[in-house]
This record gives C-alpha cells, sequence and structure tokens, in this order.
C-alpha cells in the first residue's frame, strides 16, 4: 500500500472488501479511491468541493466530479453504493446530522473518520492556556481552520445512538499508527484516541423498534 497514504486512509482501505462500490465524499487527491481501485479492485469515485484539487485529480484518469457534501448527496439514489466514506471531513461540514443521513440513505454502510476534540492534550491545552488547542491533528490557528464542528468519541456514539445507527467497527489510533489496547472502552478511548475510525450501517425499522426481552 502507498506509503504516502495518510493513517486513517489507509486503515479505511484495508476495512472495503474487494469489488465494492465506494463514493469517497471530500477525496482530496483521490488516494483512497486510487488504492482502493488499483489493489481490491473497488467502483470507486468520489466528490471534492476543492475545485482545484478536482482538476488536478480528474488529470490523473480518476472518476472525481466537484460536489458539496452539505448540498449534493440528496441527488445520489437510494443503494447506490456499498460503502459511502467521509474521511477527517465531519468536523468541517456545516449539517454533520444531515450528511450522516444521507451517506446512510446512498449507502449499505458508512465510513467515518475523524479527530477526537476529547483527547487528553486538547484538553490539557484549553486548561492550561485557556486558548484553542493546536496539536498535531489540530493543527491550524483557529481563525484559519475550516473545522466549524469538532466532536468528541463520546459525542459521535452518542449521534449514534440518537440516529439509530449500528456501530459495526471502531477504533481509536493515533498519529504514529498505533491502534488503542483499549479502543473497546470508549471513555479511554475518547482520552487517549487522537484520532477515531468508525464503521455504520442503519438498523431497519423492524429492528429498532422491536420491544425489549
Amino acid at each position: 500500500m502507498a506509503k504516502k497514504m495518510r493513517l486513517d486512509l489507509r486503515l479505511i482501505a484495508e476495512m472495503v472488501p474487494p469489488g465494492a462500490r465506494v463514493l469517497d465524499i471530500g477525496c482530496s487527491d483521490g488516494a483512497l479511491i486510487d488504492e482502493l481501485t488499483r489493489t481490491r479492485g473497488c467502483d470507486a469515485r468520489g466528490i471534492e468541493i476543492d475545485m482545484a484539487e478536482v482538476t488536478r485529480t480528474v488529470a490523473r484518469g480518476l472518476p472525481v466530479m466537484h460536489g458539496d457534501a452539505d448540498s449534493d448527496l440528496e441527488h445520489y439514489p437510494d443503494r447506490a453504493f456499498d460503502y459511502v466514506v467521509l474521511s477527517r471531513t465531519l468536523q468541517a461540514v456545516e449539517r454533520p446530522r444531515e450528511v450522516l443521513r444521507q451517506m446512510l440513505r446512498i449507502g449499505e454502510r458508512a465510513i467515518v473518520s475523524f479527530p477526537n476534540f476529547g483527547h487528553w492534550q486538547v484538553r490539557w491545552q484549553l486548561l492550561w492556556s485557556g486558548r484553542m488547542p493546536m496539536t498535531s491533528v489540530w493543527a491550524r490557528p483557529w481563525h484559519e481552520t475550516p473545522n466549524i464542528h469538532p466532536c468528541t468519541i463520546r459525542d459521535f456514539f452518542m449521534l449514534c445512538a440518537e440516529e439509530g445507527y449500528a456501530v459495526e467497527r471502531w477504533l481509536a489510533i493515533d498519529e504514529g499508527g498505533r491502534k488503542s489496547p483499549w479502543r473497546r472502552f470508549s471513555s479511554l478511548a475518547n482520552l487517549f484516541g487522537e484520532q477515531a475510525l468508525f464503521q455504520l450501517r442503519r438498523i431497519s425499522p423492524a429492528i429498532a423498534k422491536a420491544p425489549k426481552a
């Protein structure tokens, strides 16, 4: 696998089965699309809001369209994809709840990665300096960052519960690539995980409304 790929993209590529239909939202330079197409035989395509990035990616022969996650997903038909990916973009969209709803309408499953605002370094910097934190993951000052909806791992679990999404797989990782050995304990992951990766599916109405035994 290409070494230049970002850590979360490498892990996402490992989660997608061969031959899957994939939409990568906010695909940037198309690294994930290229990886999935070459090594896993996927029908992978993407949308990207940065037109300059789209032009460069299309010039490389990758199927990428200009589009905005907040407004353009509604034009895709139901279940058009097996997997819909949103990597390190959830915190930058205007309507994260609606974007997730659209992802699980047009895809059988959604894979979401995001930087964890509950990490201990973020908490410590806020407590110690009283200023917006900057870390290796949150690397831009507050007045330049595109991130408008930072969230924690605990926040995301709560949103999934409210929306009726089944969390099939999840893990917390650090920027060095180490998977957290305590990833099954959300309180510890929320404290020590620099970024999180979730695979979701929508619970069917019959299951969601079934009475408890």
